[in-house]
């Protein structure tokens, strides 16, 4: 199954309480993290929401 690459490029600082949560449940807490998640919907979803803060990329 695919895996998704996902590091945090952005702060939080300033953006939607929501958008927090989402970075925070995909666990990324600061600048730099990056957390390796199973590609799909719902992660999609979530990164989807987040999409100007984060940058993506599909791994194997």
């Amino acid at each position: 199954m695919a895996r998704l690459k996902v590091q945090q490029q952005r702060s939080s600082i300033g953006c939607k309480q929501n958008q927090r949560d989402t970075l925070r449940s995909l666990g990324l807490k600061r600048i730099g993290d990056v957390v390796v998640k199973e590609d799909r919907p719902e992660i999609r979803g979530m990164v989807h929401t987040v999409r100007h803060m984060v940058t993506v990329e599909e791994v194997d």
